[in-house]
């Protein structure tokens, strides 16, 4: 089983896909927690896109030079399987971001 921490970064096979949903091979961010990534076969992510949108659910980044979004109205969990390879680290700004954003959006 693939190891895969909060907050990597990694190119992720999202095909296929239906309707709306994202869609390609493209970078996306780990949300769930160490914990459960050791245990489940699943990872929760959130896709990486270049297209900026000025959409609550999304949040400014730039990584590994390129700026875009993390899109969190794109979550989904995947099969590990679908993770192609790492590709780095979230900067932490961009994850307390990330954190602050979730909370704001599923706040009870």
């Amino acid at each position: 089983m693939v190891a895969v921490q909060c907050f990597e970064v990694w190119l992720v096979n999202l095909d296929p896909t239906q309707g709306s949903e994202i869609n390609k091979t493209r970078p996306c961010v780990v949300l769930s927690p160490d914990e459960m990534n050791r245990y489940l076969r699943t990872a929760t992510i959130a896709a990486l896109t270049s297209t900026r949108r000025d959409y609550p659910s999304r949040v400014d980044c730039t990584f590994q030079g390129k700026e875009g979004q993390v899109a969190l109205d794109h979550i989904r969990s995947v099969d590990k399987t679908r993770l192609v390879r790492r590709l780095g680290v979230l900067p932490k700004a961009t994850a307390q971001a990330v954190c602050d954003r979730l909370q704001e959006i599923f706040q009870y």
